[in-house]
């Protein structure tokens, strides 16, 4: 019978539903400044543009099967990880929701969010940040080698500068999600207990 008045509702209805429980879902909780939520916000916009960039090079004539699967995996992995950062912020980051098994309505323990949102910001501003700002300082690869010619910073022209529009944003990762962790922390350690989960 349930699915009989959803096929019944109007699309439009439904979309409705949907964004009406995304937005309860995403709501910031109480004691987020605005700045802290623009900066969760920015963290899946700064990890984005470099998927936008490797994408088309899973569709290029070059690349083997795996090879495409690995890029469209690494593109789609990093903006869903990229996009926990909006946990920090959200309901869902402090009360568990109801779809998960033996947890829902259970509050988040704040070392469970914090532990791998520090290890997260460490390890992003690590690679994405100094290693990349030094390699391109010095001209070498994250190992130390010599670029190679076909690689895109290399290239030159409208396409060097498009690579570095593209992965430029990314190197802000993990000092925006090293900001978001801290700013959990303390307000975790002050806030009083979340509501149940809805």
């Amino acid at each position: 019978m349930q699915s009989l008045r959803q096929a019944e509702e109007p699309p439009t209805a439904r979309r409705g539903r949907f964004r009406a429980a995304w937005r309860a879902a995403h709501e910031p909780v109480a004691g987020v400044s605005r700045r802290i939520q623009l900066v969760a916000y920015a963290v899946p916009l700064t990890v984005l543009p470099s998927g936008i960039w490797r994408l088309p090079a899973a569709f290029d004539e070059g690349p083997g099967l795996g090879e495409r699967a690995y890029i469209v995996f690494l593109s789609v992995l990093s903006e869903v990880l990229a996009f926990t950062a909006i946990g920090l912020i959200a309901h869902w980051g402090e009360v568990f929701p109801r779809w998960i098994p033996f947890l829902r309505g259970r509050r988040v323990p704040r070392t469970a969010a914090v532990l791998p949102a520090a290890v997260g910001a460490t390890v992003l501003t690590l690679v994405f940040t100094l290693l990349t700002i030094v390699t391109e300082i010095r001209g070498t690869t994250i190992r130390g080698g010599e670029l190679p010619a076909d690689f895109p910073s290399q290239a030159g022209g409208w396409e060097a500068a498009w690579f570095s529009v593209c992965y430029a944003p990314l190197t802000l990762w993990g000092p925006l999600l090293a900001v978001l962790t801290v700013a959990y922390w303390k307000r975790r350690a002050t806030a009083p207990e979340p509501p149940a989960a809805p």
